[in-house]
């Protein structure tokens, strides 16, 4: 497996704690700009773990589908632990930005791994349909059920093809990429909004 450390703290600049950054001062701005790379980043190394698995993609076309796919799966459970953790109002506008930044990260990022193109418009509407395919699966307890784990891996053996390679993708999904994406995500949200432990 490969791991990567994901920064999900803010930097205190100076350790005068007169002018120290204090995290309920950042803007749910700031906090959705933070959360969008740690999102982004999560999503290309689970991409780059299901090659080192020895799972198989035949070109960069799957490969910018599957890090959509888990970029939209990660981007629901946040969604719904901003419900849990009573955002209210600022839920809506939170939401908007981080898809907003998100979609920003795969423009500049998937330009960088495919070349010139327009990635952002195709990502916002895979996205919109995600919402719209998450909303019928439930919770368990504080996180993403079985029924979206297996639904996410049902999109990427789609998207990578189903052979003698691939066809144990779902369960690569739903035992180990999908709850560890969750539990990441949880803990670096948890971090950034200063949100009690959810342990």
């Amino acid at each position: 497996m490969v791991v990567r450390r994901i920064k999900d703290r803010w930097h205190n600049s100076t350790p005068d704690s007169s002018t120290r950054v204090v995290l309920s001062e950042k803007t749910l701005n700031d906090q959705a700009s933070a959360l969008a790379y740690i999102i982004w980043k999560l999503a290309l190394n689970k991409a780059i773990n299901l090659h080192a698995e020895d799972f198989r993609y035949d070109d960069d076309h799957q490969r910018i589908g599957v890090i959509s796919e888990f970029v939209a799966f990660q981007i629901q459970h946040v969604d719904r632990l901003s419900h849990q953790h009573g955002l209210g109002a600022d839920r809506q506008n939170f939401l908007q930005s981080l898809c907003g930044h998100v979609a920003e990260q795969v423009q500049d990022n998937l330009t960088d791994i495919a070349g010139p193109g327009n990635y952002k418009l195709p990502f916002i509407s895979l996205l919109n349909r995600r919402f719209a395919d998450y909303a019928d699966f439930d919770y368990q307890g504080k996180s993403l059920g079985y029924g979206a784990l297996r639904y996410l891996g049902h999109r990427v053996l789609e998207l990578m093809g189903e052979d003698q390679t691939n066809r144990w993708v779902v369960d690569q999904i739903i035992e180990i990429d999908a709850p560890e994406m969750i539990e990441q995500v949880t803990r670096s949200a948890t971090r950034l909004f200063g949100w009690e432990s959810a342990d």
